[in-house]
């Protein structure tokens, strides 16, 4: 068993996100409770912050694919930009690509 305000401080020195719900049990906790759950939820955040980076990869390469169709060709400044675009930029492009004829019209869009 622990102290809340113990578990809190090393919390704070790990820069770890300690939410109420890790700390139930008042004054004292377990820590083998409490790390398990911590741990826990670090996973879930990790996962969802694969499977939205895999979408936005995902978004990126179709949408440099549909370019390079229209286009015929991107130069390696444009590829880097959207490589370096917000998912929602890269939606908004996607739903544009018949108003597309240049990379000037790419850039405006993204801008």
């Amino acid at each position: 068993m622990i102290c809340a305000e113990s578990f809190k401080m090393a919390a704070t020195f790990t820069h770890t996100d300690i939410k109420e719900e890790d700390l139930l049990g008042g004054d004292e906790i377990n820590m083998c409770v409490a790390m398990d759950q911590l741990f826990q939820r670090m996973r879930n955040e990790g996962e969802s912050i694969g499977i939205e980076k895999g979408r936005q990869e995902e978004k990126q390469s179709t949408l440099k694919e549909l370019l390079k169709v229209k286009l015929g060709t991107l130069s390696s400044s444009l590829e880097k930009q959207l490589t370096e675009t917000s998912l929602e930029k890269l939606n908004e492009l996607t739903l544009n690509i018949f108003n597309i004829n240049s990379e000037e019209d790419v850039l405006n869009l993204m801008n």
